[in-house]
């Protein structure tokens, strides 16, 4: 079972550097990671050309989704993955993902856990992912890019490629993608990913918001009435799932100061919330 990694990539070198790190510290499974960078011109390519880890492809794209999109047509592994400049894979992750998938043949897409970190790799919570439910997701989302794995006839039998009309919601309305074509999800409950909250995510800007309000337009009237029902019924679902059952843990993370080597950090003290997100 192989793995076809994207990373898209524009003026985010530093950050990339570390994605690339987590990529190619995996154990125990074969693996690619094919750079999508939109010619940028911040050092990036003053290296990523030469690295031996990544295939690497610069070329002007549409956005972010087009050069996923670009990366998932040359991609030739069994198991595809989307993994921003400002995401890593924690030590073990494409191995437990690859045990799933072994045990679960009919499943097609796995979604997996994330952590949440700031921009010094420090600990804010504890992100899991869920099976997206077709009213829940309107209001409460909880499928991080990061964290989903899916089997290549995902794009090139079904076709669900992402929606390049989207510069920043692109994944949101390729979830609603998967559930409109009734693909088999399941969650691997396993912590793979880690997002770094910089405040500077593409999520936080303006366009997003905007597409956002026009997501938002689209949701069935229906639907809009019934809100507090629906995220009662999310609450209890992450709460029968165990979301809130945490124990001090740790991670190893590649940071900003530490950038050759895995960096370890404690929690004493887990949350499953996201404090600067509420």
């Amino acid at each position: 079972m192989k793995f076809s990694i994207i990373t898209p990539s524009f003026r985010n070198s530093n950050w990339l550097r570390l994605c690339v790190a987590s990529v190619a510290d995996q154990k125990g499974v074969e693996h690619e990671h094919i750079v999508q960078d939109s010619c940028s011109d911040d050092g990036t390519q003053d290296w990523l050309p030469h690295d031996s880890r990544v295939k690497a492809f610069i070329e002007k794209d549409s956005g972010m989704y087009d050069a996923v999109n670009r990366g998932y047509r040359r991609a030739t592994g069994d198991i595809l993955a989307h993994l921003n400049c400002d995401e890593q894979y924690l030590p073990g992750a494409l191995k437990s993902v690859a045990e799933f998938f072994a045990a679960n043949p009919k499943i097609e897409v796995v979604f997996a856990h994330t952590i949440i970190t700031d921009g010094e790799g420090k600990y804010i919570c504890h992100f899991h992912s869920m099976t997206p439910h077709p009213h829940h997701a309107w209001f409460r989302f909880r499928a991080p890019t990061c964290s989903i794995f899916i089997r290549r006839k995902v794009i090139f039998e079904r076709g669900i490629f992402f929606d390049t009309k989207w510069r920043d919601l692109g994944d949101f309305h390729w979830v609603l993608s998967l559930m409109k074509n009734k693909v088999p999800m399941a969650v691997c409950d396993s912590f793979t990913s880690v997002f770094a909250d910089t405040g500077e995510n593409m999520n936080l800007k303006p366009n997003a918001i905007r597409e956002k309000t026009e997501t938002d337009a689209m949701i069935p009237a229906w639907v809009r009435v019934l809100k507090p029902i629906w995220i009662l019924q999310h609450r209890l679902r992450r709460l029968a799932a165990g979301h809130f059952n945490l124990r001090p843990t740790s991670y190893e993370i590649y940071t900003l100061q530490s950038s050759e080597r895995r960096r370890k950090f404690d929690v004493s003290k887990p949350t499953a919330v996201w404090w600067n997100r509420l």
